[in-house]
């Protein structure tokens, strides 16, 4: 690719991101780098140097950095003065973007769905879909699972597992119930028959709740993955006891598991949905929940935010719908590219002196180590090829690798490659 790095005065310094920026920031300090521009798989620091990008913006960017029909769509609306901020109106932007989610998103997977546009991240959206259950239902109680990850607001940050953002919140975080997540016992079925005896036992002290939310793949949790029988078992039970389910499709959703929407391969219609991330298609914030018609029962502004939608996302989220979801050829492909990046973490791991698992489905996979400072020295090594990965997991074990969906069959390879050598380096 042909790119122009523009000089920012400081080069590779990370001095004044050190003394003025706060000290929460956590990607940065594993990779200082002062990044000036990117372009598909790639990012660029100031100096001109490539990164082979695994990392994806943690599933924001599953086209790519700047894909140029999305890119081109926004420029050309900015240029023409598009509506850029627009509360709750009715925009052109908006119209768009709602006719072409119907018409290729939701009709040919036979789902019936209003959309929400709540606050612009995925923990705005978790947050509306948590209230309104409680609003329709009566009940406070929310299930959630182990090692779940739902944002790090109040409400979504009590259905979190992680001890590390839990731990921040400073209050008491009332009305998550937790259970076991598929496979957390030894036997996957094990953790449903939990659920299912607790719900039917009104001695349990678990208490009759509003709703389950579920991650058909825990991102953050560590690649964990529920089967289709699993998601197809829980949403049986939440139906049979008029429970709303919710499925957070926030990471995997978008195509990172190949179909649109992660829970399509267990044939499952859920209560709502929560989508962010790669929604905009282009990184920028969006976010909606999905939910059933009747389910809508919403007073006007009762819910709302000043960034409720945003037309510049509206316009690049249509042009990514146009562009990858009018057919089937592109889900397709995604899927191809994901059996050829899982057959390599395969050999990775059956190659290495380390004690490497392969996780994870469809573009969201990666290597369960054995411990977290394993994982880390394979990151950092990685890091040292100029690759960007990330780690996840309970105890940062697991070594995840989110390419871009967009990621040609060569730099693919040439991650895998580079992964291959980050493991053989962290092993000597």
């Amino acid at each position: 690719m042909s790119t122009t790095v523009r000089s920012i005065g400081f080069g590779r310094s990370s001095h004044t991101f050190k003394t003025l920026e706060s000290g929460v920031r956590s990607y940065c300090r594993s990779m200082p780098a002062v990044f000036t521009c990117a372009s598909g798989s790639e990012i660029f620091d100031a100096e001109g140097e490539a990164y082979l990008d695994f990392l994806s913006g943690a599933g924001s960017l599953n086209y790519g950095h700047n894909h140029p029909v999305l890119r081109d769509a926004l420029a050309n609306y900015i240029a023409n003065d598009g509506i850029t901020h627009s509360l709750d109106f009715y925009t052109a932007a908006k119209q768009e973007f709602l006719e072409s989610f119907q018409k290729y998103i939701l009709e040919p997977r036979s789902l019936d769905y209003v959309q929400q546009f709540t606050g612009p991240t995925g923990t705005n959206a978790v947050e509306a879909a948590l209230k309104l259950a409680r609003k329709i239902t009566g009940r406070e109680g929310i299930v959630s699972f182990t090692n779940a990850f739902h944002g790090v607001s109040l409400g979504a940050l009590a259905l979190t597992g992680n001890e590390h953002h839990r731990g921040a919140a400073g209050v008491s975080m009332p009305g998550a119930l937790r259970a076991p997540y598929a496979g957390y016992l030894e036997n996957e079925a094990n953790s449903l028959d939990y659920l299912d005896k607790v719900l039917e036992d009104s001695s349990s002290g678990f208490g009759y709740p509003a709703a389950v939310i579920v991650e058909t793949v825990q991102g953050e949790g560590g690649l964990n993955v529920a089967s289709p029988e699993w998601l197809q078992r829980l949403a049986k039970i939440c139906a049979d006891r008029q429970i709303l389910l919710i499925v957070d499709d926030i990471q995997a959703g978008c195509g990172r598991t190949a179909d649109y929407f992660s829970f399509e391969r267990a044939g499952i219609k859920p209560d709502m949905v929560t989508l962010s991330k790669s929604l905009s298609g282009y990184g920028l914030p969006f976010a909606v929940v999905l939910l059933k018609p009747d389910l809508d029962t919403w007073s006007p502004g009762e819910h709302n935010g000043t960034f409720r939608g945003n037309n510049h996302a509206f316009v690049t989220a249509t042009a990514a719908i146009e562009q990858f979801w009018r057919t089937p050829i592109f889900s397709h492909d995604v899927r191809r590219k994901a059996s050829l990046l899982r057959s390599h973490l395969d050999a990775i791991a059956a190659d290495s002196e380390l004690d490497l698992t392969v996780k994870g489905l469809g573009m969201m996979v990666g290597l369960e180590c054995e411990d977290g400072e394993t994982a880390a020295r394979i990151c950092k090594a990685a890091r040292d090829r100029n690759m960007i990965l990330e780690t996840s997991g309970s105890n940062d074990q697991v070594v995840k690798c989110m390419p871009p969906l967009t990621i040609s069959d060569a730099d693919l390879e040439r991650g895998a490659a580079i992964l291959a050598a980050s493991v053989g380096a962290a092993q000597s």
